[in-house]
C-alpha cells in the first residue's frame, strides 16, 4: 500500500496530506452534478407551476431518463481501472463501524470524536444512504417509464418509492452542500484533494495515524531498498 503523500503548495505553507485523490474526486463532482439535474429536473417535472414556468417538457422528461441511467456509471468507470485503489481503501473505512462511531451517532457527534477515523459517523450514514439510492431510483424509475410490463400495483409502488426517495434526497444532499460550506477545508479537500496535517490529527485522529504508520513503513522499506 501507498502512502498519502504529503504535500507544501508552497515553503512555508502548513503541511498538507492528500484525503482524496484525482479518481475519488471526479467521481464525487460528476455524481453530484448528475444528481443536481435529477433532482432539478423531478421537481420541475413534479411541480406544475414549475413545469409551466419553464416549459419543454419532453425534454426535461429526457434529461431526467438519460441523467438516471447515467447515474451509476461514474461508479462502475471508478471501480474500472488501476486508479481505483484509494476509492476502494475509503469504501472499505465507510463500510467498517466501530463502537466510537455508534457513540458518534447517538450522541449527535457530541462523543466519540476522539478516534475518528477518516470518515464520521455521519458521513458513512450519508455516503452509504446516496450509494443505495442509486440502485432504488434506477428501478424504480425504469418501471414508470417503461412501465408496459409491470402491473399496476408495481407502477403504483415504484411511483411512490421514487417520489419520497427523491424529496427525502433535497433534504440529504441541501444538508450536505450546507455542510459543506459552513467547513471550508472539508470543501477545499474534495477540489483540492488535500487538508492540512493539523486538521487530519484535529478531527480524524485516528486516520492522522494511519498515515503516520504508512509514512514509517515507506521510509523503512526505503532504508531497506537502499542497505
Amino acid at each position: 500500500m501507498t502512502a498519502p503523500i504529503v504535500t507544501a503548495d508552497h515553503p512555508g505553507d502548513a503541511e498538507r496530506v492528500v484525503r482524496f485523490d484525482r479518481a475519488e474526486r471526479w467521481l464525487h463532482w460528476t455524481n453530484a452534478t448528475l444528481f443536481l439535474i435529477l433532482l432539478a429536473t423531478g421537481m420541475t417535472l413534479y411541480v406544475p407551476a414549475l413545469s409551466s414556468l419553464v416549459g419543454r417538457r419532453v425534454l426535461l422528461k429526457d434529461t431526467h431518463v438519460i441523467s438516471g441511467i447515467l447515474l451509476p456509471v461514474p461508479l462502475l468507470l471508478a471501480y474500472a481501472g488501476s486508479w481505483r485503489a484509494a476509492l476502494r481503501r475509503d469504501v472499505r473505512r465507510l463500510s467498517r463501524w466501530s463502537v466510537d462511531d455508534r457513540r458518534w451517532i447517538t450522541s449527535l457527534g457530541r462523543k466519540g470524536r476522539a478516534s475518528m477515523g477518516k470518515f464520521n459517523a455521519g458521513q458513512k450514514v450519508n455516503a452509504i444512504f446516496v450509494a443505495g439510492c442509486i440502485p432504488v431510483l434506477l428501478a424504480t424509475g425504469s418501471i414508470m417509464k417503461w412501465f408496459t410490463p409491470f402491473p399496476l400495483a408495481w407502477r403504483t409502488g415504484a411511483t411512490f418509492v421514487h417520489d419520497w426517495l427523491a424529496l427525502t434526497l433535497v433534504v440529504v444532499i441541501s444538508a450536505h452542500i450546507l455542510k459543506a460550506l459552513a467547513e471550508p477545508v472539508a470543501l477545499r479537500a474534495m477540489v483540492r484533494g488535500t487538508v492540512p496535517r493539523r486538521h487530519a490529527e484535529r478531527h480524524h485522529p485516528r486516520w492522522a495515524a494511519e498515515l503516520d504508520a504508512e509514512l514509517d513503513a515507506e521510509e523503512r522499506h526505503g532504508t531497506e531498498a537502499r542497505n
